[in-house]
């Protein structure tokens, strides 16, 4: 069964347990329980025109608008931490006008997250490619 989107804290909520967390053995094990909350993804979206670049772990994104003009996102990777990572875009950009996911400034999030400094290099590029895809597609909308 898959489970809905819905489940996905707020991107305030999330910042919040980052913060009280403080410890980063704990804030990546929220990450990998975050991932756990990510809706399934058919294989018939796991094709390499999905397929996100510049990451280590693989990582399928399917960005697209719905009949309201709003966006709707569904991503999964084979690494835990990522789907985390995945989960936090979700909550950022999932249901939003194009023109409010390009008023979102990621990096900024990004930051006060602590992330920057505690991915890894390939793991941060990833997340980059992810957010670029989002912005291409909301840029043409």
């Amino acid at each position: 069964m898959s489970t809905p989107k819905a489940s996905i804290p707020e991107i305030s909520e999330i910042e919040e347990t980052f913060e009280f967390l403080g410890d980063w053995e704990e804030r990546f094990g929220y990450l990998i329980d975050l991932g756990k909350k990510l809706p399934e993804m058919t294989e018939a979206d796991r094709v390499e025109a999905n397929r996100v670049h510049g990451c280590q772990a693989s990582v399928w994104l399917k960005a697209d608008l719905d009949d309201n003009g709003t966006l709707n996102l569904n991503a999964v990777s084979d690494a835990h931490i990522v789907n985390g990572l995945i989960a936090i875009m979700l909550s950022l950009f999932d249901g939003k006008s194009p023109a409010e996911a390009r008023a979102i400034d990621a990096k900024v999030v990004v930051d006060r997250l602590g992330l920057s400094e505690h991915l890894s290099p390939t793991r941060r590029n990833g997340l980059w490619a992810m957010i670029e895809r989002i912005g291409v597609l909301t840029a043409n909308a």
